[in-house]
């Protein structure tokens, strides 16, 4: 899992007159939850564009102060009319306690069922994984090398070594469908017999 290291300066007063004066100097609100109590903390906008833009997922390290903390991006809240980030929750990370985090799915491989015509159909493009912080993958990775038309990737067919994904087993991944123009070529081949 990547890295991406962050700058904040502790705030002095916590309240919405604060906030909203740090926003309008271009700094987003933040809190820290999960070590010895809540660090409330700035940090400058265009620092969280690397994180929050982005559909990577990272660790963050946190400077507050000369004191550096490893977390991730628990929650962040937007405008509703610009979409512009107004305050980010962080959570601590801890080595020896799992956490879970929305991670990428990526496909791999080809389907002989696209080969034939039929179409990908992916259901699920991101997965809750739950690790430790050493073990968090940046990406699970599923092969649709296995899926003719009519197949699919569910939830229980994944078994990882070091993480487990928990969401409900049934959920599907990805697919392979019929498309039009199969079905087509197949009702044609049925009409000329």
């Amino acid at each position: 899992m990547k890295t991406i290291a962050i700058s904040g300066s502790l705030r002095g007063n916590v309240g919405k007159r604060d906030a909203k004066e740090l926003r309008y100097e271009g700094k987003v609100p933040a809190v820290l939850y999960g070590g010895e109590g809540q660090k409330h903390f700035a940090v400058e906008a265009s620092e969280l564009r690397a994180l929050i833009y982005s559909a990577d997922v990272s660790f963050v390290d946190i400077q507050i102060d000369g004191t550096s903390t490893q977390a991730i991006i628990q929650d962040a809240q937007f405008h509703p009319l610009t979409e512009q980030v107004i305050h980010v929750d962080f959570l601590q990370l801890h080595a020896d306690k799992p956490l879970v985090m929305q991670i990428p799915v990526k496909l791999t491989g080809t389907s002989p069922g696209v080969k034939m015509g039929g179409k990908l159909v992916q259901k699920l493009r991101k997965l809750r994984v739950k690790a430790l912080p050493s073990a968090m993958p940046q990406y699970v990775e599923v092969s649709i090398e296995p899926l003719e038309v009519g197949k699919s990737v569910r939830v229980r067919d994944l078994k990882f070594e070091g993480f487990d994904i928990t969401n409900t087993p049934e959920d599907t991944i990805v697919s392979v469908t019929t498309s039009r123009a199969l079905r087509q070529a197949e009702q044609e081949a049925a009409k000329g017999k």
